[in-house]
């Protein structure tokens, strides 16, 4: 670590050396002979240009970098740190209270408690919190996060799970800003009474993962319906227990752009027809500002849902012309249903079509 931290800092001499090179025509001799004769707005604009280590490495410099630090930095990625990690956050996070970015994903569990708590003590501009893949943390990491960290906008705690419902419903009644949720995997936090708090408080939500959480069910993602108009991206895949309720309530009250079901086994024709009425209906009700005859169904995942049948997908398809099922441009994603081999997009017709007029039947 001793030897990185030397390296990083003859990269921090060379760019000095290099701005003097640069600008000696211009300075007066003995204006700027040292760091600690750079405006902070200077060393702003240099901080911007180097990696994370070396903002790091920077924070130990001298009183202006870290002043340029605690100012300036507005985004920090530790995830390139293989080990104590949870030790660098405790050093380093009092010294970038104005972060509005922090990415702490890790490939093996190291954050714990104190580490976020610290984050929640100090940095109360963030905004967007990267925290997968911490095994570690309970739920004394959300209860921070709630008091500290009110404007989040994006929270990614997917594979986190030893979070309970409660704690994230806890968040949930104070993160009430958040627009990309990532639950991935969360299998005790992501139950029906979190969402139902999620549906309460989080109206600005626009994406959310729920990926792999076993025991969200229709009344919980009805709620998200009813409660987050603006939800865009919902992503189902293995919640075993919903059922078309959820579905037809998403449909009819979001303007769905990407969907995912997969292996969701109680998915049937219902949900179906459902989602390719809703293109009808959104235009019926008005679309949302900015919105376009595009707008709708970019991406939806059926994989594995063998209830349903090619009429039913078929219209869905038909209802949205961004959903494809041909080569390269694979956005209706149907593994593992043999029974809907039929099921085309327009390319796939406009090919054959093609094809047809181009190599008519010969002459008898």
């Amino acid at each position: 670590m001793v030897g990185k931290e030397n390296m990083k800092t003859k990269d921090l001499n060379l760019w000095f050396e290099n701005l003097m090179m640069v600008a000696g025509g211009n300075m007066k001799a003995g204006v700027i002979t040292e760091w600690k004769d750079i405006p902070v707005e200077l060393l702003v604009q240099i901080l911007s240009l180097v990696d994370d280590q070396t903002v790091i490495t920077a924070s130990e410099v001298c009183r202006g970098w870290r002043d340029a630090i605690h100012f300036g930095v507005a985004r920090l990625s530790l995830s390139w740190c293989s080990k104590n990690m949870n030790n660098l956050v405790l050093s380093l996070v009092p010294k970038f209270a104005k972060l509005q970015t922090l990415i702490l994903r890790q490939d093996k569990p190291q954050l714990e408690d104190n580490a976020i708590e610290m984050i929640a003590n100090c940095c109360h501009e963030l905004q967007i919190l990267d925290l997968s893949k911490s095994f570690k943390l309970t739920d004394r990491s959300l209860y921070a996060i709630a008091h500290g960290c009110c404007d989040l906008t994006k929270l990614n705690i997917s594979g986190c799970s030893s979070f309970n419902d409660n704690a994230l419903a806890y968040l949930a009644s104070f993160c009430r800003k958040l627009k990309v949720l990532n639950l991935c995997g969360c299998v005790r936090a992501a139950s029906d009474t979190a969402l139902q708090a999620i549906g309460r408080y989080c109206n600005q939500l626009q994406s959310l993962n729920l990926g792999w959480c076993e025991n969200v069910g229709d009344v919980g993602v009805m709620s998200l319906a009813y409660g987050c108009p603006d939800l865009r991206t919902v992503d189902l895949c293995g919640c075993i227990r919903i059922t078309d309720d959820s579905v037809v309530a998403l449909a009819n009250r979001c303007h769905l752009s990407s969907l995912g079901l997969y292996y969701c086994k109680n998915i049937t024709d219902r949900a179906m027809y459902s989602l390719a009425q809703s293109k009808t209906n959104n235009k019926m009700r008005g679309t949302v500002k900015g919105s376009s005859n595009e707008d709708g169904l970019r991406t939806l995942n059926i994989s594995q849902c063998t209830a349903l049948t090619p009429s039913a997908v078929q219209a869905v398809c038909d209802s949205f012309p961004s959903l494809h099922t041909c080569s390269g441009r694979h956005s209706l994603i149907m593994s593992g249903c043999l029974n809907l081999t039929s099921v085309h997009c327009a390319c796939a017709f406009h090919v054959h079509h093609r094809t047809f007029t181009t190599f008519p039947h010969p002459a008898h």
